[in-house]
């Protein structure tokens, strides 16, 4: 018990407890806390517990932003931000003859994207857009739940706002990481742009499926016209993309297309942006699919070539994402002649070696004929386009053939009846692999055709234009879907009495002139070898001939006489000249065409003639510039005088004699001052045209990649000058009086200036020609980098999978 003395005893001691120790009971006996409150104790720890915890995942958050804020890129970065875009090639008339890009797009403003687009887009993918600051909590909340519960992040919550900024900046992986970058960049976004900008930039940059970004270039590719003038049921196909552009595409997939731009048209209508009468009207239209077909189906050969310049020149990553504007040399309207020439021209020539049938069948090669699709069907059929077919159905008086992904052609016993055949069913079968002409095509994809063959045989065209050396056209076979190898440029094949021109021009340099005589008579050329015994294309010999005869009439001794008179190395010097690159070996028969030159050296060379001795480079390009308009450096074509114009002058009476009553003078029915020479080789496994009038230059070849024979009789006249002549009829139009210049004219003024180039090589000393064992028949020389032609092989040729 307590007494006044033990009270007093602890009043001391608490007298003598130190400041320290006295605060310290104090703030126990203000908190509650203390030995004497052991439950308090206890809380107290916790509380401790869990405000560390809370300073510790904030420090955690706020390194992950650091860490996740140091790889983001800047808003500066964004507001400098240019797209990927298209570079475009237009013709000498302004017209779109191809495209290069890594993504195909053509950015617009947001004046350009009309409010019937807005409003499809923001009721598919942002209802909340314009009021929101980027990010819908309520989505992001419910989409992680799913997530979660799903086992798996399926479940979306982007924001138009958080699409952009993953579209721009970050891959398209699916973690929680990128998630949350994704919501940090769209917060800066929204911060730094306008609703208005982040939708433009938006627009530009979505993938719409098959190659193309933003909704410009999806509305030229799915319906052919500019965003700006979609109709609602269009643009309503186009915001139903994004989500999946190759799930939705309305080309491989059109009934999953077709629902959800009618999801689409129900939002908008919920949203209130259409009434439900509109809603209705776009729901019953169809797809109405008019896709843009490629401009590179046109001149795709001219346009591979354009490629290969402006890569070397400029580089892959400046072509292909610059958005350069390229002003190209050719000739749209041409060109179209062109294609037509050859392939018309090799059709010809099939039909007159008869149907040789040994068809391929996908059936037979173990390929689904059901899902099968052919190379040339990347775009819709047109009359007058040859195209390759399966046969679906087979009839005794009618076939069935696919042309296309939604195109078939029927075809009756007139359509076959050159093939001698009277029934379909007795050279036909399902899965056949046959060649057509599209005679008709109506607006469901359906057709008549004419049964063509395609053996293998193959033919190149190319054109320039003679004051300024610009190619004007260019074909390099019949089928660029099926065979990339350019026989235009590429192709280096025998050109027989073509060659011709090279030894009479340096009979001409020589002192010789037109009417100047040569004796065609049996002779014989000495080599270590033997004797190398000549003979003419027609086993005859005329005698005494003037040198205009004998050129006239492609008379292969006087050729070889005059060669061995001048020497052969004067003849391939000039030839050198003139542009032939190609490898000559100095034996006498090249005098004859025992060369491979290509197609492309000839009509270059050829065009010197017209042009009274000056050479003109052939070229692709007249003018690149950026986007904005500055123009970049591009090449000058080398323009230097190779022959004197009295040269040229003498030459021009032999080559326009061919057109006129000489080997060619099946081109006099053109009525047009002309001229050109003919060439075949042996064996007839090259035919050969080159000619020009007074504007234009063109060659011709056909002959097959493998060097069969064409047959006989397919010489330069039968097989070669009927393509040229297609061709020329529409490069004179509106040239009624052009004309050549004759021997007391002035010099023929180009439209382009002389300029320095490299200087012509200086003739090599006159040395007698070394005799050659094999000068009779000289093996063909080409260099080690000679492209070589693909020979056609059995393979089944099948479409790759994207568009």
């Amino acid at each position: 018990m307590n007494t006044l003395f033990t009270d007093e005893q602890t009043s001391t001691e608490e007298l003598q407890l130190s400041t320290r120790q006295k605060l310290v009971i104090w703030l126990r006996r203000i908190t509650l806390t203390g030995p004497d409150y052991p439950s308090r104790n206890i809380a107290a720890r916790q509380t401790f517990l869990l405000i560390l915890g809370a300073a510790g995942l904030c420090g955690v958050m706020l390194g992950l932003v650091i860490v996740y804020a140091i790889d983001m890129p800047q808003m500066e970065d964004l507001a400098r931000y240019r797209p990927n875009t298209t570079t475009v090639l237009l013709d000498i008339h302004n017209r779109e003859i191809g495209s290069f890009a890594l993504e195909r797009r053509i950015v617009v403003t947001y004046t350009d994207l009309p409010p019937v687009l807005r409003n499809a887009i923001l009721s598919i993918e942002d209802k909340s857009f314009e009021r929101s600051w980027g990010i819908n909590l309520f989505r992001v909340i419910g989409a992680a739940y799913t997530d979660l519960h799903s086992k798996g992040r399926t479940q979306g919550a982007s924001t138009l706002t958080m699409q952009l900024a993953r579209n721009l900046f970050l891959s398209p992986q699916k973690t929680f990481s990128r998630k949350l970058q994704e919501i940090f960049l769209t917060i800066q976004i929204e911060r730094r742009f306008t609703k208005e900008q982040i939708f433009t930039l938006y627009a530009n940059q979505i993938y719409l499926g098959h190659g193309r970004y933003g909704f410009e270039a999806g509305s030229e590719f799915y319906f052919s016209k500019h965003a700006k003038d979609l109709t609602l049921d269009e643009a309503a196909l186009l915001a139903a993309l994004p989500k999946g552009p190759e799930y939705y595409s309305p080309l491989r997939n059109p009934d999953r297309a077709l629902k959800r731009r009618n999801l689409v048209l129900s939002e908008m209508e919920s949203d209130h942006k259409i009434t439900a009468q509109e809603a209705a009207m776009a729901k019953s239209q169809p797809l109405g699919l008019k896709i843009e077909i490629p401009p590179n189906s046109v001149a795709p050969y001219f346009v591979e070539e354009v490629r290969r310049q402006l890569e070397k020149e400029y580089g892959v990553d400046e072509v292909h994402g610059a958005g350069l504007r390229v002003y190209t040399t050719l000739d749209l309207d041409l060109q179209k002649v062109a294609n037509k020439a050859v392939l018309d021209g090799t059709a010809k020539y099939e039909r007159r070696h008869g149907w040789k049938g040994n068809l391929q069948n996908v059936v037979l090669a173990g390929l689904d004929a059901e899902i099968y699709k052919h190379p040339d069907w990347v775009s819709r059929v047109e009359p007058g386009d040859y195209v390759h077919g399966m046969v679906t159905q087979v009839h005794g008086k009618e076939a069935v053939v696919k042309v296309g992904t939604q195109q078939i052609v029927m075809m009756g016993p007139e359509d076959w009846k050159w093939t001698q055949n009277n029934a379909a069913d007795e050279f036909l079968k399902n899965g056949d692999l046959v060649y057509v002409r599209i005679e008709s095509m109506d607006a469901f994809g359906q057709g008549k055709a004419t049964l063509q063959q395609d053996s293998g045989a193959q033919a190149s065209m190319m054109a320039i234009n003679n004051a300024n050396g610009e190619v004007i056209a260019m074909v390099g076979g019949r089928d660029f879907a099926l065979s990339q190898f350019n026989r235009a440029t590429q192709s280096q094949r025998q050109v027989g009495s073509s060659f011709k021109p090279y030894v009479y021009t340096a009979a001409m340099e020589a002192g010789m002139k037109p009417t100047d005589t040569v004796l065609d008579a049996p002779v014989s050329f000495w080599t270590p070898n033997g004797p190398y015994t000549p003979h003419n294309y027609e086993p005859d010999w005329k005698g005494t001939m003037s040198l205009i005869m004998a050129f006239a009439e492609s008379r292969n001794i006087p050729a070889l006489k005059l060669a061995d008179k001048v020497g052969i190395k004067k003849v391939i010097e000039v030839a050198q000249r003139f542009g032939i690159t190609s490898t000559l070996p100095p034996f006498l028969p090249i005098a004859i065409g025992a060369a491979d030159i290509t197609l492309a050296e000839q009509v270059g060379g050829y065009a010197v003639f017209p042009n009274d001795g000056i050479r003109i480079e052939p070229h692709y390009i007249r003018q690149v510039t950026q986007p904005d308009g500055v123009p970049l450096e591009t090449h000058n074509p080398e323009v230097k005088e190779v022959i004197s114009v009295d040269t040229a002058r003498d030459m021009m009476i032999l080559l326009q004699a061919v057109t006129r009553f000489g080997t060619g003078a099946a081109a006099a029915a053109l009525n047009h001052p002309l001229g050109g020479k003919t060439g075949t080789t042996n064996d007839y496994t090259d035919a050969w045209f080159i000619g020009f009038s007074p504007s234009v230059t063109c060659g011709t070849w056909i002959g097959f990649d493998d060097r069969t024979s064409l047959g006989s009789k397919e010489t330069g006249a039968q097989a070669a000058l009927p393509m040229w002549m297609d061709f020329m009829r529409a490069a004179i139009v509106g040239k009624d009086s052009e004309a050549f210049p004759t021997a007391n004219e002035p010099k023929k003024v180009l439209a382009v200036p002389m300029n320095a180039g490299a200087p012509p090589k200086k003739p090599a000393e006159e040395e007698p020609d070394a005799d050659d064992p094999d000068a009779a028949k000289p093996a063909p020389v080409a260099p080690e980098k000679t492209p070589v032609a693909p020979v056609p092989t059995p393979a089944i040729p099948v479409a790759p999978p994207q568009f």
